[in-house]
């Protein structure tokens, strides 16, 4: 059964793009692939979680290109660059800007495996940042305060003396943080803490 996940692989030479997409099916996954970055940005969703192999060394739009404009769109997307011509300066590069792996032609199976796999694992842990980052983008500066003492585990009425509102004040920010934050529990409110703005830094003693 074929692996779900989304996997692509963007290379300007079609006899590679079938082999690994033949290579790759023999382990489960569906391999997407485009002869161009140009064919996969304009056919591809990159704010979406996924696996992207490609090569450095394209025609127009080259693999580094691609990965930087992917970096620029903070696509959570996790790059493993293929080469047949690759050099270290390059692999460092490729690093700094947040490639998740590196290898040169031809590649073993179970090697290039292994390295999708973790790749999907960074880019789903990324995706879920982004998306925790957008709905906590949506607070305002009253209900990031409560938000940090709720993570804090105030209960209502120490919440309201603290901030010296009424509890109803208070109820309706809880409500409001609720609906935007789309959580359900305590556990997926603390997934929040990270993104603590320093202006709701407040004595929570």
């Amino acid at each position: 059964m074929p692996n779900t996940q989304r996997l692509y692989m963007v290379d300007d030479d079609l006899a590679i793009l079938d082999s690994m997409q033949f290579m790759l099916l023999q382990y489960g996954y569906d391999l997407q692939i485009f002869d161009s970055a140009e064919h996969f940005l304009k056919n591809i969703d990159t704010s979406l979680a996924a696996c992207l192999i490609v090569d450095s060394n394209m025609p127009d739009i080259t693999g580094q290109q691609l990965q930087q404009t992917l970096v620029n769109a903070k696509s959570p997307i996790g790059i493993i660059f293929l080469t047949g011509h690759g050099d270290l300066p390059m692999a460092v590069n490729a690093f700094r800007q947040g490639a998740c792996d590196f290898f040169q032609k031809p590649v073993k199976g179970k090697e290039l495996v292994q390295a999708i796999e973790k790749a999907l694992l960074i880019s789903g842990h990324e995706y879920e940042t982004i998306q925790l980052q957008q709905r906590y983008s949506t607070l305002t500066e009253r209900e990031n305060q409560v938000l940090q003492l709720l993570i804090a585990g105030k209960t209502n009425k120490q919440m309201a003396d603290t901030l010296y509102v009424s509890l109803r004040t208070i109820e309706v920010h809880r409500a409001k943080i609720i609906k935007k934050l789309e959580v359900h529990n305590a556990a997926e409110l603390a997934k929040f803490s990270p993104f603590l703005s320093n202006n709701a830094n407040i004595d929570v003693s």
